[in-house]
């Protein structure tokens, strides 16, 4: 009897615990360094998601290995809701880039929901000899073995778009991996390199301005951004199927109680109806995320039906990150 009381004791502690989460400030490593895309949606959702959470929110930088630093920072943390991750769609591809992963994707977190997808373009110099898909096809199979794609680092997003993008043609082309967007939008614009395929949130100011040319996006609908609207999409041009988008969801570590999960996927969920968040996500061609996969368990099947799709590809390509 008295155990059983203290049982019962116990469980209204934790659960008592449980609702009074969060009692302390909420740190969300991002894995990727302060300015770039990842960056910017984290800090924009942490406003949207102060008040629903009821929590000061901080957001932490741990870049390095492709996002895989990061994310071991948060699968080894307290499985307390006070740690969280928000990361791209590289969780999904590292166990294929990475052969000494430190953490396995589908066993050592608590999924929380999805946030958003950001739709890749298919982007070229402004010098290059064609304006349209169909020129641009024209011109690749001329110049078989001479084209230069350029990525910003092995899995980065445009390295995992271009590898799908020479498998979806069969085309083999000169990859040029930089440290980061920037340097190779940079040399892009020179036309030091021909072409890349990279998010909309780093590429539409420069297709606003007529700085590089635009040929097509990943998505498997066109996009309502004004730059972007009149672009096809690749699987509507012949490549049938063809759909890649970096999308960004949150985690907990393994073993955080349910009602923390549930008390964050709550917030998170009012966060993506933030007119706000909305309307700073529409303007960088991101599609917020409104389907089941807001929900814990159809977000972490989704997952792992992308780690079944990059795998095959990503070892086809023999390219690894260690």
């Amino acid at each position: 009897m008295k155990h059983a009381l203290l049982a019962v004791v116990a469980a209204f502690t934790a659960t008592a615990a449980f609702a009074e989460y969060p009692e302390k400030p909420v740190t969300i490593v991002v894995p990727f360094a302060a300015g770039g895309p990842t960056d910017k949606v984290a800090r924009d959702l942490a406003e949207a998601l102060r008040k629903p959470l009821n929590a000061t929110i901080i957001i932490e930088n741990v870049g390095g290995a492709g996002g895989t630093l990061g994310a071991t920072k948060v699968a080894k943390a307290a499985p307390d809701g006070y740690t969280l991750l928000l990361a791209h769609a590289g969780i999904s591809t590292a166990p294929a880039l990475y052969r000494n992963l430190q953490y396995k994707t589908l066993d050592d977190f608590e999924y929380l929901g999805m946030i958003n997808e950001v739709p890749m373009t298919l982007v070229g110099k402004p010098t290059l000899p064609a304006s349209t898909y169909p020129d641009l096809v024209k011109w690749l199979e001329a110049n078989k073995g001479k084209v230069n794609l350029a990525n910003a680092g092995l899995g980065s997003a445009s390295h995992l778009c271009g590898l799908m993008f020479q498998s979806a043609t069969k085309m083999e082309m000169q990859t040029v991996p930089y440290k980061g967007t920037g340097p190779a939008m940079t040399d892009l614009i020179g036309g030091q390199v021909d072409l890349m395929c990279d998010q909309t949130t780093n590429t539409t100011s420069q297709i606003e301005a007529g700085k590089i040319k635009a040929f097509a996006v990943s998505s498997k609908q066109r996009l309502t951004t004004p730059a972007l609207s009149k672009l096809p999409t690749l699987d509507e041009v012949g490549l049938k199927g063809f759909n890649v988008t970096i999308w960004h969801a949150m985690y907990a570590p393994k073993g955080t109680p349910k009602a923390i999960v549930d008390k964050v996927n709550g917030a998170l969920k009012t966060a993506l109806k933030d007119a706000e968040f909305i309307k700073r996500e529409e303007a960088l061609g991101a599609v917020i995320v409104t389907d089941g996969r807001v929900n814990p368990a159809e977000h972490k099947k989704f997952v792992e039906s992308e780690i079944n799709k990059w795998g095959p590809v990503i070892k086809a390509a023999g390219q690894y990150a260690d």
